[in-house]
């Protein structure tokens, strides 16, 4: 991969696009505002990054990351993400996205729904059960996939190359990744649920920030999704 798409430009979104440039993969973001008011951004990412409209993210990467509530999946230029493999970090907050009734009674997954709504893309859930600031913290793009000294991320899809070249990305970017299934499983590292952010936190009184994160093992991931309940 040379290129990563990243359509939205908060917390998740800078801090993967600073992973991935500096392990050396090129960056095309695009946040809803418009290219202009990413330069400071891109300033601050160097060389290998560009800011671009939504639709010339979502075109011209190699993977796309989609880091938008909810609420604006409609906005997206749809026809754009026609075959990309698209990195969906979308969490369902009420108080955010407002009340979708098919969410509210578990008939379906934000992601599904994220699916749903880029029918020609092939979608795979990861990057939302983690502290953009431990996300951060705990790369380790310098140890070896698989040595244990790497913390790990789930991940969860409907498509198994697209699991794949996941997994590809998420290991040039330091982590390694538990598989939680198909899409319809993502929900086992939702908000509520034990995998989502406490894992990452070593903080005793919960301060949330990099200098608290800690490594979290394949085994400590699997735990904490085996114990989430719907």
């Amino acid at each position: 991969m040379t290129t990563l798409g990243i359509v939205g430009a908060g917390h998740i979104g800078s801090t993967v696009a600073r992973l991935a440039v500096d392990a050396g993969v090129e960056v095309v973001i695009a946040n809803s505002r418009g290219p202009a008011t990413l330069a400071d951004l891109v300033a601050d990412l160097g060389p290998r990054a560009r800011a671009a409209s939504a639709e010339e993210a979502a075109r011209d990467g190699d993977l796309v990351v989609l880091t938008v509530p909810l609420k604006a999946l409609g906005d997206l230029p749809v026809a754009a993400f026609d075959g990309q493999v698209v990195l969906d970090t979308g969490n369902y907050y009420p108080q955010r996205d407002g009340r979708i009734a098919e969410l509210d009674d578990a008939s379906t997954t934000a992601s599904e729904l994220t699916a749903r709504t880029l029918p020609g893309a092939r979608v795979v859930k990861v990057f939302n059960n983690i502290f953009f600031e431990h996300l951060g913290a705990l790369a380790r793009p310098g140890s070896p996939v698989g040595s244990g000294e790497r913390s790990v991320l789930a991940i969860a899809g409907d498509d198994a190359e697209a699991k794949q070249s996941a997994t590809a990305l998420l290991g040039v970017l330091g982590y390694d990744v538990v598989d939680a299934g198909p899409l319809a499983e993502g929900w086992r590292f939702q908000p509520d649920t034990p995998a989502y952010g406490l894992p990452y936190d070593g903080s005793p009184d919960g301060t949330w920030s990099g200098d608290t994160a800690r490594r979290v093992s394949a085994d400590d991931l699997r735990a904490a999704l085996a114990a989430a309940t719907r």
